[in-house]
């Protein structure tokens, strides 16, 4: 019950401050699992938990308070841009929650007929129909693993662990014919007819 009435008087002020411009995403406190702890200095915001640290730099228009197990995120000032920092400040911040205390997947599937990955150490080599394989370093904060077809990208960061998928699904996109190619799981790729072989009269 405290809660709820604490969050409906930061949200009264909020709307007395900035009117119809509250962010709805900015507006929600984080609340932070067992296990995690959050601090700010010099308006980098530490995360740590279970599997690990992440830091950010927040920008200037944008206020961070840390206090028990919530973090809320507000404007400390009034910009054209603050409105779109404010819910974006809260979404990255509750991603660092989610990474340090659950990490993130990303899956990717290979489709094609002698298209395959292995892994050689921390090396991903693809064979994906090219005159050479492709090689791919696992960078910093990123592991790779492989199941049959499907190629998993794990780790706390979100935005390096979605990168690096994107990068590798970019080496051969599916192809719109036979959807040869690199897809993520679950993805769905239109299409097209090919052109039919006719024959001519004589």
């Amino acid at each position: 019950m405290t809660k709820r009435l604490g969050s409906r008087r930061m949200e009264a002020k909020y709307y007395f401050k900035f009117g119809k411009n509250m962010s709805r995403i900015g507006k929600k406190p984080i609340q932070m699992p067992q296990g995690v702890t959050a601090e700010m200095q010099n308006r980098i915001v530490s995360i740590k938990g279970p599997k690990g640290e992440l830091k950010r730099e927040i920008r200037p228009e944008i206020d961070v308070e840390i206090k028990d197990d919530e973090i809320t995120v507000s404007p400390c000032k009034e910009t054209k841009k603050s409105k779109a920092y404010w819910g974006l400040t809260r979404a990255l911040i509750n991603n660092m929650v989610s990474g340090v205390s659950e990490g993130f997947e990303k899956k990717i599937q290979i489709e094609g007929v002698g298209y395959k990955a292995v892994m050689e150490g921390e090396t991903l080599i693809l064979s994906l129909g090219f005159s050479h394989p492709v090689k791919v370093d696992q960078p910093e904060g990123v592991t790779f693993s492989i199941e049959k077809n499907i190629i998993t990208f794990s780790g706390i960061d979100k935005e390096k662990v979605t990168q690096t998928a994107a990068k590798v699904r970019k080496i051969r996109p599916p192809e719109p014919y036979k959807g040869k190619g690199i897809r993520y799981v679950g993805e769905i790729v239109k299409r097209k007819v090919g052109k039919k072989a006719t024959g001519s009269d004589a």
